[in-house]
């Protein structure tokens, strides 16, 4: 009996936890399917009287190059993801596996920086990309996510669960330490790597500072900035096509978590990440 009251209680947490975080994106939804009579009308209600779905989604698409946001979101996060993977995954093969002077001081530093918000280093690289006139840029905006932290932290908890007999027979075999991290780690990393993308593509696809900071071009703005944009523009008279704009803009994220669902959790799990 006191089981059930326990687990009757964790599901009541859980599902009213999963509600209120839920809540916010229910709206929005509904708000993008309505006239703009219905948006304040005083009885609320989640579906509309009058159906606006093709006005509001059109105004989306049309008064602002939303496609061309978008786009630029996916372009910005598969670069920073490739660059990211590209570093991350030699970095985190030499401090789980390779044995050198200062490598657990390598790995403070690394979970030290684990700690540093992204803000604290945004002037610094300001000025730099100013003096290498790269603002305004693709490379202005990708070029300081290059390095995650973060990643090289999943990936070296990852490899260190890799048997070191795998890698001893590698070595037997004739393979440097840049061919085991690709022909050897890299296949059995793909779980977490597929968790680390997950996680990658939604902060950079979140990411509104850094671009908000470096983008003045309409033509290269990152969706939330692009969002930012368009209720600059529109807020106070055009709340369904706002809306449908955020829910064009959130459901790539949603359909990537889902498509990748199995994966991500299996990586992070693997990877000893709770």
């Amino acid at each position: 009996m006191v089981n059930r009251l326990g687990l009757l209680l964790r599901h009541s947490v859980l599902i009213i936890g999963a509600a209120v975080m839920l809540a916010p994106f229910i709206i929005m939804v509904s708000i993008s399917l309505k006239p703009p009579g219905e948006v304040f009308a005083p009885q609320f209600s989640l579906l509309p009287q009058q159906w606006y779905v093709v006005e509001n989604y059109t105004a989306a698409f049309t008064r602002v190059p939303l496609a061309r946001f978008i786009l630029n979101g996916f372009i910005v996060t598969f670069c920073i993801f490739l660059m990211q993977a590209l570093t991350a995954l030699p970095m985190a093969y030499a401090l789980a596996k390779l044995h050198f002077r200062g490598r657990e001081t390598c790995f403070a530093l690394v979970v030290l920086a684990l700690l540093i918000p992204p803000q604290v280093p945004a002037i610094p690289l300001y000025i730099a990309l100013w003096q290498l006139d790269l603002l305004n840029t693709y490379a202005g905006i990708i070029l300081p996510s290059t390095i995650s932290v973060f990643g090289i932290f999943m990936m070296r908890q990852f490899f260190r669960t890799v048997p070191n007999d795998l890698i001893a027979a590698a070595r037997m075999d004739g393979l440097g330490e840049f061919a085991i991290v690709w022909r050897i780690m890299l296949p059995t990393a793909l779980p977490a790597l597929a968790a680390f993308a997950c996680l990658s593509f939604i902060w950079n696809w979140n990411e509104f500072f850094w671009p908000f900071l470096v983008v003045q071009d309409e033509a290269l703005m990152t969706p939330p900035l692009g969002i930012a944009f368009f209720s600059n523009a529109e807020a106070g008279t055009s709340f369904g096509p706002l809306m449908a704009a955020a829910t064009a803009v959130t459901a790539p994220l949603v359909l990537a978590f889902l498509f990748a669902q199995r994966a991500f959790i299996e990586g992070v799990t693997m990877s000893g990440i709770k």
